[in-house]
């Protein structure tokens, strides 16, 4: 992929204005749609990369430090090209790792933060670690990453919090010469020595779509939930599912905007039940309110449908213990150890990926189990890559 194209993660990124002119409005009814009038493309969908994130959920993971024996994904890359990095050079350790975070504002960013605080536990190389909040807002972060540029860094960690208007402060960042490393959120510059970040969205969308494709008969009716118009990882979740629901023979009922809140779903699940009768399948581009949409089911005594979700503890509990039709792709928090992991390649001088594209599991009935923590709380997200780290799990509580 080009590394110029925005990656933007979960849904308390940024939403931009006017990029959802093909769907219908938050909180109106959806249009049903055949899968022939759905087969209409987002602006959002790129045939290209569409097909490469496709590619990659079969590729070979190729484990950085050598040790395939055992499953870790968060040291793996999916075929990596390889830079050289030896201008950065510090052997002897005495690291002073930085950090410029966009944010801790939801669930998902709040299990990423502790899992990177506690791999740079694992790292007696790193002697100082400085973190800045930027709270969601630009100004802030572009005047914290100025502000690291005095403060004798060894290498920079940055997550955009968007991605045009950062560019220009990690531009900045990268013309002092310490090593930039970004992640989960793209900025539009290939100064970066690398970008890391999980197959996709794209990959994402089609993982749901695929599966409500094989266990929803055809004819049968899907409702689409997404939280918000506009966030490029979302509109490609969507864009994907879109793309695949085209030629399914399903018949998609409606395409509805959540913004996330439980009761929204409910109110929206409730409705399409009203109106449709029976609803086969429910596709969402993030799983947060999941169990949400499945307790509008149970409360109006209706059949289950397959859903799609997310790793999130609470989903994952109801779908063992109701015995769901389900799938949870990810977008695994393990993909904040990788940051930290890159930083001391880059300052041992080995090669990183330019681009480092992690692996980026789904959760199956057959996996399920494995991921079922029932001493972690209910927004804990299973692909945290911490459950083997010391300690566990009482940091991540």
């Amino acid at each position: 992929m080009n590394r110029k194209l925005a990656v933007v993660a979960f849904a308390g990124a940024l939403a931009l204005a006017g990029c959802s002119s093909d769907l219908p409005d938050s909180g109106s009814a959806g249009t049903s749609t055949t899968s022939k009038q759905n087969a209409a493309k987002s602006e959002f969908f790129d045939q290209a990369e569409y097909e490469r994130q496709l590619k990659f959920r079969s590729a070979k993971a190729v484990d950085l430090d050598g040790d395939n024996s055992q499953f870790k994904p968060w040291q793996q890359a999916l075929d990596p090209k390889m830079v050289d990095t030896a201008k950065y050079a510090k052997p002897g350790g005495g690291y002073h790792l930085c950090f410029s975070n966009a944010s801790v504002d939801n669930p998902w960013r709040q299990v990423g933060w502790k899992t990177m605080q506690e791999e740079v536990k694992l790292h007696p190389e790193i002697t100082k670690f400085s973190t800045l909040d930027a709270e969601a807002k630009d100004d802030k972060q572009i005047s914290d990453i100025q502000s690291f540029a005095s403060q004798g860094c060894s290498a920079l960690i940055v997550s955009p919090n968007t991605t045009a208007t950062l560019t220009p402060a990690v531009e900045a960042a990268c013309k002092t010469g310490v090593p930039v490393i970004v992640f989960d959120r793209g900025v539009k510059t290939n100064c970066p020595v690398t970008f890391i970040h999980p197959i996709g969205g794209f990959a994402f969308g089609a993982d749901g779509a695929e599966f409500l494709k094989e266990k929803v008969p055809s004819g049968g009716k899907v409702l689409a939930l997404r939280i918000l118009p506009g966030v490029d990882v979302l509109e490609q979740r969507w864009a994907a599912a879109n793309e695949i629901f085209a030629g399914s023979g399903l018949k998609v009922v409606g395409v509805e905007f959540t913004d996330g809140d439980a009761a929204k779903t409910k109110s929206i699940v409730n409705d399409y039940i009203q109106r449709e009768g029976k609803i086969d399948g429910v596709w969402m581009d993030a799983g947060a309110t999941a169990v949400a949409a499945v307790e509008a089911f149970q409360d109006a005594g209706t059949a289950l449908p397959a859903i799609v979700g997310e790793d999130q503890q609470d989903f994952l509990r109801m779908w063992a213990k109701e015995k769901l039709t389900a799938v949870a792709p990810t977008y695994p928090t393990y993909q904040w150890r990788t940051p930290v992991i890159a930083a001391l390649r880059i300052l041992q001088g080995k090669q990183v990926p330019q681009e480092w594209v992690l692996p980026q599991p789904k959760v199956t009935q057959e996996t399920l189990q494995n991921y079922i923590k029932d001493e972690m709380p209910p927004l804990h997200y299973a692909m945290c890559g911490c459950d083997q780290m010391p300690g566990y799990p009482q940091p991540w509580k």
